[in-house]
């Protein structure tokens, strides 16, 4: 008789899951695992990093690790990016009754997560943010250009939140799975602050506590936290104030739109100052040439930076831009042209016709032909 193998006693199920959102972390994701593991002693854990495809070999190193510990995870992500996203899938992808948001970078200090897991628990709360704002907490090392900025988007997370949170713009906390999944659906996902995103979300008013520790300073590797940050929180505050009907690319888009309006007259004043008001045709035709590609590169940099195109996807991208908004631009010039020597409604709104005419047309067409399907960056 063949000798069966034992089976397998099961793993005790996680108590807390912790979720790194990852992107080019390879080098320090290896030493967050060894520090999480010591720091979690005694408490069944597990860790899942949510990576958004990095280039850099960051999924295989977790890979390695996992082979390791079961209890480190991958989600890797393939043709979408974001922080908040990558946060909101990696807290539903496990069974564990609390969960854990740390950076990967190792500037969060994840001794204090037993601390947060007692807390949470024995006082009964929905969420324990580990804040840089409250007494024995610290930014570190941060400059002041820096640290005023963040002090002013908390005072705004402050304000829309509408709960004396100290740290609302924090990137380290713990928050019940049931409170988490009771408010997913309406979380925009958009940005770098899901904190502030599960608040302005959650109903009822969540009972927090705040728990000090000190920001570190990055060891490895180079900020992922680019100059989009503030635009990408601006965005999550608009969609929170516009609500989930209005997708959050076209906010984006449409902002971009209006500053194209200011290019779009800058443009068509000069002319029509040097060469008068018959010049018009010409000028609104070179106002919207010139409006057209500073909108195409500003959306390539900000609305669309997960998909964003370089080199000569860049040049091809600009290219098919301008043809696919050509039925946009002509009846932007058309309608402009006829209200200002027809209706003779003056040049300014003649011309504010014309753009208000090509602007959805504009989306919707470039979303297919120029921004059609994510590209590695």
């Amino acid at each position: 008789m063949s000798q069966q193998t034992p089976a397998r006693p099961p793993c005790a199920p996680p108590m807390l899951t912790v979720v790194v959102p990852t992107y080019k972390e390879a080098e320090s994701v290896a030493e967050l695992a060894r520090r999480v593991s010591l720091a979690l002693e005694g408490i069944d854990w597990e860790l899942i990093f949510v990576d958004d495809d990095s280039p850099d070999g960051t999924p295989e190193r977790v890979r390695e690790l996992s082979r390791q510990d079961p209890r480190i995870r991958l989600i890797q992500r393939i043709g979408r990016r974001g922080l908040s996203s990558a946060c909101i899938e990696g807290m539903l992808a496990t069974s564990a009754p609390f969960l854990a948001v740390m950076d990967g970078d190792l500037q969060h200090d994840e001794t204090l997560l037993p601390r947060m897991l007692k807390t949470i628990e024995t006082e009964n709360l929905d969420i324990v943010v580990g804040s840089r704002y409250v007494e024995g907490g610290g930014v570190g090392e941060w400059s002041a250009k820096r640290h005023s900025m963040s002090r002013l988007a908390t005072r705004i997370g402050q304000y829309l939140i509408h709960a004396e949170l100290q740290d609302p713009m924090s990137g380290f906390f713990m928050v019940r799975a049931e409170v988490l999944r009771s408010c997913v659906r309406r979380l925009s996902g958009v940005g770098f602050k899901i904190l502030l995103d599960i608040f302005s979300a959650a109903e009822p008013p969540l009972r927090f506590r705040e728990l000090p520790f000190t920001f570190r300073q990055r060891e490895t590797g180079s900020s992922k936290l680019e100059q989009a940050v503030l635009w990408e929180y601006l965005l999550m505050l608009a969609q929170k104030v516009i609500g989930p009907v209005i997708p959050v690319r076209f906010i984006a888009f449409s902002l971009i739109g209006g500053l194209g309006v200011f290019v779009h007259m800058a443009v068509l004043w000069p002319v029509l100052h040097l060469f008068g008001t018959g010049a018009f045709l010409l000028g609104q035709s070179a106002a919207t040439l010139v409006a057209m590609t500073s909108n195409f590169f500003l959306n390539n940099l900000l609305t669309y930076r997960d998909m964003r195109l370089h080199g000569r996807q860049l040049l091809w991208g600009w290219f098919t831009f301008v043809m696919a908004c050509s039925v946009g631009a002509l009846a932007n010039v058309g309608i402009a042209d006829y209200l200002f020597h027809q209706s003779h409604s003056g040049w300014f709104f003649s011309a504010l016709a014309g753009i208000l005419v090509g602007a959805v047309w504009n989306y919707a067409v470039t979303a297919v032909y120029t921004w059609k399907r994510p590209r590695p960056t």
